[in-house]
């Protein structure tokens, strides 16, 4: 794989990477397989127990060793106290539940009674405490936060001798990271997958690099090109987040059903929508996005009152293979990816490709350069006698 020095950034010596690009995935197997294509895996674990964070993080260790790697949580203010499923339930509104009642029979979702991986266990402030004491007890040494900068936890992963970084969608975001003791910026701009804001990352990005001073920011939404890790570095990032991308990975394993429709899917064909969560969350359309949009469609409850509504039914969509309704997170840069690969693929194809385009930025400018007039002393004046 031919790296353009340009790409040799403070990311690679920092971490010991061939290249400056994060592979963001909740499998772990393309965790894995980013960190040994020379990148930095990062498993998003936060709809994962302590205990799987804790069996997870053991398996990447025997699998990379001193190579790279991280893992990602979500970390909001505001949610309840306890894990206590039946307290949110009482509080779930009756014309929600008819609702999704309603979508059920239409496509003919039955409910076998089991849980989805939103509904597995409420997101409270109990699960997050418990979800970071075994990233804290692992020997994982990168720590980021998808949602959220809590101090505490940033002081207890430095303190563990962890890099933190938090990903950031407008520059309060960043002062607050940056305030709480954050070692890595994500600029993660409107374009990504999941929970997303409303910033465009061309936009987001030089705004982050200004609030960031010292602090190595690195570009996350809408990269799925060469032409788009040397624009970050152009931006003054120093490196890449990428999430949608590893979707068509092999050791993704993503179902049948959902890869033909990211295949066939472009920019547009993404979303930002509430239903799933509670939050903006980037997705492919389905009917599920668009039956969330209907003037008919109640509000979406807040985070985490959104997961334990939905959560169940979407779990039987994917378990009864309910093929309109089955879906996945998505970025727009979905549209620059059409076949089942692999990571190593993958990752060739997008920094072959920035070297190129480096190459060639180089050599314009040597070309510039050498053709501009060379510079001359202006001749005084002739005196003349009278």
């Amino acid at each position: 794989m031919k790296v353009h020095p340009a790409l040799k950034t403070g990311i690679c010596q920092r971490f010991n990477s061939q290249v400056p690009v994060f592979g963001f995935a909740h499998s772990l197997p393309v965790v894995a397989a980013v960190t040994r294509a020379g990148g930095i895996g990062i498993w998003g674990a936060t709809r994962n127990t302590p205990e799987e964070i804790r069996d997870g993080l053991a398996w990447l260790t025997e699998q990379v060793g001193d190579l790279p790697f991280g893992v990602d949580l979500v970390l909001p203010t505001g949610m309840p106290e306890k894990n206590d499923r039946g307290a949110l339930e009482a509080r779930i509104p009756k014309p929600h539940r008819d609702f999704l009642d309603g979508l059920r029979s239409e496509y003919g979702v039955a409910n076998d009674h089991m849980s989805g991986k939103r509904s597995r266990f409420v997101r409270s402030q109990e699960m997050a405490e418990n979800q970071l004491q075994a990233v804290l007890e692992s020997a994982v040494p990168i720590f980021a936060m998808g949602v959220g900068s809590p101090t505490e936890a940033v002081a207890q992963a430095k303190a563990r001798g962890k890099t933190v970084i938090a990903l950031v969608g407008a520059p309060r975001h960043a002062h607050k990271a940056l305030a709480a003791g954050a070692d890595l910026l994500v600029a993660q701009g409107y374009e990504a997958g999941a929970h997303t804001g409303d910033i465009g990352t061309f936009a987001l990005v030089p705004q982050i690099v200004e609030v960031a001073g010292d602090v190595p920011v690195v570009v996350a939404g809408g990269i799925g090109t060469g032409e788009h890790i040397a624009a970050a570095l152009a931006l003054g990032a120093s490196g890449v987040w990428a999430g949608t991308a590893w979707l068509f990975a092999r050791e993704h394993e993503t179902d049948p059903t959902v890869l033909k429709k990211l295949i066939e899917a472009g920019s547009a064909d993404t979303v930002r929508s509430r239903a799933d969560s509670g939050k903006t969350l980037r997705q492919i359309v389905t009917p599920w996005t668009e039956a969330w949009s209907r003037p008919d469609a109640p509000e979406p409850l807040a985070m985490p009152l959104q997961d334990i509504l939905v959560g169940d039914f979407l779990g039987a969509v994917d378990r009864q293979q309910i093929k309109p309704l089955m879906k996945s997170e998505a970025g727009q840069s979905v549209a620059y990816f059409s076949e089942e690969t692999d990571v190593a693929a993958i990752m060739t194809g997008l920094v072959e490709r920035a070297s190129q385009i480096l190459d060639k930025m180089t050599q314009q400018r040597a070309a510039t350069s050498s053709a501009a007039p060379a510079a001359s002393t202006p001749k005084a004046p002739p005196i003349t006698t009278s």
